[in-house]
């Protein structure tokens, strides 16, 4: 039995740094962004319906609001994004005190918790640092980081999974129920081509890793040995979500960001949201309590 279907290109969107894919199991739809294009974007599983909102500043992420709606990471803080007007609402500030840095990606918890990370975008500063936020306040709960990526969470939701993208390193921590981090330890270190980037974990507890300049997603088990790959016609993989009506359909960004004009000849789908179909399937996805 194959692990997954071959990928197909649902969007050409072209997105310069495509990130954060998202499946509203609600509506049945496909949300993600193109932080360096400072856009938004939307679609039906199937790639209609597509609809697109520019954004103030780069946006590294959506997620889900319980009762409906998103929250957006821009440069300086969290926003609620209002999909009828377009409109950015302030929420809280987060290193708006920080001009170098932007935010990456991020992913909410069984409790409704959202945990994010942020980067130096010119990604030469450890000054990224992989917060929480329970819908009221924000946490720092590691730091150190040149560009985050990640989160994920494990079945149970006793483990976090957060990446060190430049290190080429996953770490996994244990996450107790009231929201701390204990026991930090490095689950993978890629010593295959690419850079580690966004993930997703499966029902099995199996991390699914996006990697950058990889050309692929990586599947490792929960002991952290490779048991697969999926191939994709393009090098920058950033982010995977596993949804449809029975979580096995992947959709999957990808970037142009660092492509030289020979190199987007050879992959003209770059930058492009892609789909495939699982074997396995995916976890649902939590929604933030605000």
């Amino acid at each position: 039995m194959s692990m997954a279907s071959d990928p197909r290109c649902l969007w050409d969107v072209k997105a310069t740094l495509g990130e954060g894919a998202l499946w509203d199991a609600a509506r049945r739809q496909v949300w993600f962004v193109d932080i360096k294009g400072r856009r938004i974007h939307r679609c039906d599983e199937d790639g209609g319906a597509q609809r697109s909102w520019d954004a103030p500043s780069q946006v590294g992420f959506v997620a889900p609001l319980e009762g409906g709606g998103m929250v957006c990471g821009l440069e300086d803080g969290l926003y609620r994004f209002v999909e009828a007007t377009g409109e950015f609402a302030p929420l809280v500030k987060v290193e708006a005190d920080l001009p170098g840095n932007r935010f990456n990606d991020g992913h909410v918890d069984a409790k409704g918790r959202l945990w994010f990370g942020s980067m130096d975008n010119g990604e030469e500063a450890a000054t990224g640092v992989l917060y929480r936020f329970d819908g009221a306040q924000v946490a720092s709960m590691d730091a150190g980081y040149i560009i985050t990526n990640g989160p994920a969470f494990s079945p149970d939701g006793r483990t976090l999974y957060h990446t060190d993208t430049l290190a080429k390193r996953i770490y996994a921590f244990h996450l107790t129920p009231n929201g701390a981090l204990e026991s930090k330890r490095t689950f993978i270190e890629l010593d295959a081509p690419g850079h580690p980037d966004g993930m997703a974990v499966d029902a099995e507890g199996h991390l699914w890793v996006a990697t950058f300049g990889g050309w692929r997603i990586d599947r490792f088990d929960p002991q952290g040995k490779k048991v697969g790959e999926v191939r994709f016609p393009c090098s920058n993989i950033t982010k995977l979500a596993f949804g449809g009506a029975d979580l096995r359909t992947v959709h999957v960004t990808t970037a142009r960001k660092g492509l030289s004009e020979e190199q987007l000849k050879e992959q003209p789908l770059a930058g492009g949201l892609f789909t495939f179909r699982s074997e396995t399937p995916g976890l649902a996805q939590h929604l933030l309590r605000m």
